[in-house]
């Protein structure tokens, strides 16, 4: 164990030796993203950005990496070959509160994510909407808490749920909340991308929070503005996180959860933590009685990008292979009639297991 250990050090001093370096910005007002890990950054105005959000064919992953200056992170976002996440456990090959979980799943339905999809709005109000919605399914429980993150660069605060545990170890499960489709004055009505992500989170919220579950881990509920801008949201949380010192047991991202022609999920396995992936298959084979796909997205495709960058252990669990998903994402016509709620039901079925059973981790 001890000689595990002074390998990892000398890695991590490794890659803070070679720290990624930042050009310097041409103009103010400029934004600096990267699009792989050999891309040394590219500066470009804001509104650009809104460009680069193409269509499900020709879309373009980026990062916004303008208020990054921790070296650590950099660095990781340079790296093709990774050290691994620290994780403060190991996760376990079964599972042990299945009766429970089915419980609480027992609780769920797509009737409120329905609903609530026919209430899409975007910008500061969506942010503001959505917060008003937590609130009012926290007041079932008294000791949860919910807040808005703020974030310096764009007027669309996260907003963060907290069911405490007895340990402050964090289990969470996050998704985006803002929708895109070319230029900032664009109708996006972002029914799956993220929409669905966003449902899904909130219906497994509803169920935890008004069932009166009481963890032994801390559960968070996070829902990120500026996904589709570069991970802007999800990073700022997590460096906060990072800077703070928390323990993050694990990250499982939702993102587009309503567009399955196969009707089979998949784990997405590039910038994701593949003990926590093995451990995700497990829940997605007992909560939803299939064995998912897996398949990889790309370079910052999504927000469990910024946990991984951190350090933190990140999963995805998407809709479908990627070659499968929705064809009208980034567009106006990225509405509910085209959500498959079966698939949006599954992905509620495993994130209540998932967060049942990490709880005890």
């Amino acid at each position: 164990m001890v000689f595990k250990a002074a390998i990892a050090a000398l890695a991590a001093s490794a890659q803070l030796a070679s720290a990624f370096e930042k050009p310097a910005a041409p103009a103010q007002g400029m934004r600096l993203i990267k699009s792989s890990e050999e891309d040394p950054g590219q500066w470009i105005f804001k509104e650009d950005k809104y460009t680069m959000v193409k269509s499900k064919r020709g879309r373009k992953h980026y990062i916004d990496i303008t208020n990054i200056e921790d070296d650590f992170v950099l660095e990781r976002l340079s790296a093709k070959n990774r050290v691994a996440a620290q994780k403060a456990i190991e996760y376990p090959d079964t599972l042990g509160h299945v009766d429970e979980a089915q419980s609480f799943i027992s609780s769920a339905g797509t009737e409120g994510p329905q609903l609530g999809l026919k209430h899409l709005t975007s910008g500061t109000e969506a942010a503001n909407r959505l917060f008003k919605k937590v609130q009012d399914l926290a007041s079932a429980n008294a000791a949860i808490t919910v807040e808005q993150f703020p974030h310096s660069d764009f007027d669309q605060p996260s907003v963060l749920a907290r069911i405490p545990g007895k340990s402050e170890n964090l289990v969470i499960i996050g998704a985006h909340f803002d929708s895109a489709a070319g230029k900032p004055s664009a109708a996006a009505p972002g029914a799956d991308d993220n929409a669905t992500g966003m449902v899904v989170v909130l219906e497994s919220f509803r169920v935890l929070a008004q069932g009166g579950f009481e963890p032994e881990n801390t559960l968070e509920f996070h829902w990120y503005g500026g996904e589709e801008i570069g991970l802007v949201g999800s990073a700022d949380v997590f460096a906060h996180y990072r800077a703070a010192g928390k323990t993050v047991l694990s990250y499982v991202n939702q993102d587009m959860a309503g567009y399955s022609p196969s009707g089979t999920p998949a784990i997405i396995t590039d910038y994701t933590d593949s003990d926590l992936n093995a451990y995700v298959k497990l829940l997605v084979t007992e909560y939803t009685g299939q064995a998912p796909n897996e398949d990889a997205c790309g370079y910052g495709c999504s927000d469990h990008a910024s946990a991984d960058a951190n350090g933190f252990p990140a999963a995805f669990l998407f809709e479908d292979f990627t070659n499968q998903t929705s064809p009208y994402i980034h567009t106006v016509n990225d509405t509910l009639g085209t959500i498959m709620w079966d698939a949006v039901e599954r992905h509620i079925q495993f994130s209540i297991g998932y967060l049942v059973e990490a709880s005890y981790l």
